[in-house]
């Protein structure tokens, strides 16, 4: 298994992922071949978060030349990811039906992101 420093790369800021914070949705650059599992475990473990939701959008590199030498951008990877803004208490019947409750342990928001670059 990989490290989740090895899976996050780094924030993707544009308007677009801004103003889709206040939905919840964080917007990564992640690496090619992680997984949608690994990228939910990655994110959780490193901002401390609950991941509901993750989305992925392969691009492939363009094209590019410099004079008379072509070649290839790299492949990436982008990953928006939704967690849980409003952590409520889960409430359970244990054993012997007694109810009980138990509170989420876990933040609403990721500060760093934009400190992230």
């Amino acid at each position: 298994m990989r490290a989740a420093e090895d899976i996050i790369k780094r924030p993707y800021i544009t308007e677009k992922s801004n103003a889709e914070i206040a939905d919840g949705k964080y917007t990564f650059i992640v690496d090619v071949k992680a997984t949608k599992t690994e990228i939910r475990q990655a994110v959780e473990k490193l901002f401390q978060v609950k991941v509901l939701k993750v989305n992925t959008v392969k691009y492939d590199g363009k094209q590019k030349r410099m004079g008379v030498h072509e070649g290839f951008r790299p492949d990436w990877k982008k990953a928006i990811v939704k967690i849980d803004t409003n952590p409520n208490p889960v409430t359970y019947l244990a054993k012997g039906g007694k109810t009980t409750t138990t509170t989420k342990k876990y933040k609403t928001s990721i500060e760093e992101f934009g400190a992230a670059q």
